[in-house]
């Protein structure tokens, strides 16, 4: 697998061995609602997550959640609650989208406030080794005593206007030096031994990055906003701590723009995850993430919208016409090479920087051909068996999850066809609607009707 890397400006090769390969995504501040720029960047990683596992490559990934920060502090005393409350409340609700989103479970979440201890660990080592000095009002790293920094971000410390993005204090050496740690006399606080205070935001995720994955990360991935200065600032001092380098790759997603228009607070566009969820349904979101490379702008517009629910339907409409094939014994079609060549190219446009619009218009082509061969009767048993592993595996990898029912709901639904078939046989077709339209409310179901009365049925998402 190759992907764009920030740092050397050029796809490279993901290094594989028989160590787990170790992701590291920047997750989010917990103050306010998670929005559709948070899911599109958890998707894309997400996937990435599950091509990797589906190739039986061990993965260790890790999203932190950063619950200590001015703006949850300024949330909670605005609300009149302790700011625990506020992150929690926050944290709980973006597991909730994500679990909607059916991004996968096997990812650990470290919070900053439970590794306040180690970062104290990482500030200790830098003041030591003369990267970071003690002012009346925090502990700052001394950026001109780290040579390689602006790496990433390709900016020099000329480049940088002073005090753009960075907090104006005097008693700094440089405007440009960044705090690891910040005095306060007001809780929420930690005691150090230079003073008690809170941390800064940089090295939170240095510290739950070395922490869990150790001095080198194999993918270290988030937003492009967070280029400069939040990712040039981990390099700085976790390259300073460890003498190694930090992230072999780094991988940015592009913002999200609505109607053309970046997201903002200050714009107020802001779409939260959930209520994209109950207006469009979480695999219409996922499709419509995945339609864009993950390095360029995403537009969330209504057109685009109404696009990817139609192939989520189409997507539907195929699961299920595999799911109840026609009994018939006749092969009209090569099954096997015609799915295994879809497979293969779906796997090299991810392995080629990881082209998800690439790879999920092959597979919208595949599902239009089995539809067109459904409606002429030609999907049999014998072809079912073969493409619909093929199928699910290739619905896996994108993450998307057709709804299911209960065995005794289906049993249900099926008793309600037979029924319905019976009166379409007599011509009864006001009763036989009227068993389509309670199917429709009652469980979601949409019926499709073949020759000779053979019905089968699909449960559509339906926000």
């Amino acid at each position: 697998m190759k992907l764009y890397n920030t740092l050397s400006q050029k796809v490279d090769e993901l290094q594989i061995n028989d160590n787990p390969i170790k992701i590291y995504l920047c997750g989010i501040t917990v103050y306010d609602e998670s929005h559709i720029g948070h899911a599109r960047t958890i998707i894309v990683f997400d996937v990435l997550h599950r091509y990797l596992l589906s190739k039986q490559l061990k993965v260790k990934f890790i999203q932190n959640f950063t619950d200590i920060d001015d703006k949850i502090i300024k949330k909670a005393k605005s609300l009149n609650i302790d700011y625990k409350e506020v992150s929690q409340k926050y944290i709980k609700q973006y597991l909730d989208d994500a679990s909607k989103l059916n991004v996968l479970k096997e990812i650990h979440y470290p919070k900053a406030t439970d590794n306040i201890n180690y970062m104290i660990e990482l500030i200790t080592d830098l003041i030591e080794k003369n990267y970071a000095y003690v002012t009346v009002n925090g502990i700052y790293f001394h950026v001109k005593q780290f040579s390689y920094y602006g790496k990433l971000s390709k900016k020099t410390a000329e480049s940088i206007e002073a005090g753009a993005r960075i907090d104006i204090d005097p008693t700094k050496k440089d405007p440009l030096d960044f705090a690891l740690w910040k005095f306060y006399s007001e809780p929420p606080i930690w005691k150090t031994p230079w003073g008690a205070g809170r941390p800064g935001w940089h090295i939170e995720c240095s510290a739950m990055a070395l922490k869990y994955l150790g001095n080198q990360i194999d993918i270290h991935g988030g937003g492009n906003d967070l280029i400069f200065p939040h990712h040039e600032n981990e390099i700085a001092q976790s390259e300073s701590i460890t003498g190694e380098e930090f992230a072999k790759i780094w991988m940015h997603c592009g913002m999200v723009n609505i109607n053309s228009e970046k997201m903002s607070k200050s714009v107020g566009n802001i779409i939260p995850i959930h209520n994209a969820i109950n207006k469009w349904g979480a695999n219409t979101i996922r499709i419509l993430c995945l339609s864009t490379h993950y390095s360029k702008p995403l537009e969330y517009t209504l057109s685009n919208l109404v696009e990817s629910q139609s192939k989520w339907r189409m997507i539907e409409n195929c699961f299920y016409e595999l799911q109840f094939a026609n009994p018939i014994e006749e092969e009209p079609f090569e099954a096997l090479n015609f799915s295994q060549n879809v497979l293969t190219s779906i796997q090299n446009y991810l392995e080629n920087d990881f082209n998800t619009a690439f790879a999920l218009t092959e597979f919208m082509k595949f599902v239009s051909v089995l539809n067109n061969y459904a409606s002429k009767e030609y999907i049999t048993r014998n072809i079912s068996n073969i493409v619909f592993p093929i199928f699910r595996k290739i619905l896996y990898i994108f993450g998307l999850r057709v709804l299911e029912l209960s065995e005794e709901d289906i049993s249900e639904v099926n008793n309600h066809i037979s029924q319905r078939n019976k009166f379409r046989e007599n011509k009864e077709f006001e009763k036989s609607d009227k068993i389509r339209i309670e199917l429709k409310q009652k469980y979601g179901i949409e019926l499709i009707d073949h020759k000779n009365y053979r019905t089968i049925w699909k449960k559509v998402e339906n926000p």
